[in-house]
């Protein structure tokens, strides 16, 4: 901040600046108290973090594929114990 001959103007500027600083301050405490009320939001609403889910779906994908193999492999036996018609 440059300071000026005239005392009316250096008492304006420190005046802006201290007010400019209160707002932002204002700021950042609407901006942690908004994150916070929507982080309990969420977690009241029994909503999953993405990386959990991603993981789940995974788990699921694997099994799904697992369960397609197992199938095939148990009809593959089955028709070998299969009597013949």
């Amino acid at each position: 901040m440059a300071q000026t001959d005239n005392p009316f103007l250096d008492g304006m500027a420190r005046i802006f600046t201290d007010a400019a600083g209160a707002a932002k301050s204002v700021r950042d405490e609407i901006d942690t108290f908004v994150k916070q009320r929507l982080e309990r939001l969420v977690a009241d609403m029994d909503f999953v973090p993405r990386e959990e889910f991603e993981a789940v779906k995974a788990m699921a994908a694997k099994a799904r594929t697992e369960n397609e193999r197992l199938e095939a492999r148990i009809a593959a036996l089955e028709a070998k114990v299969a009597p013949p018609a």
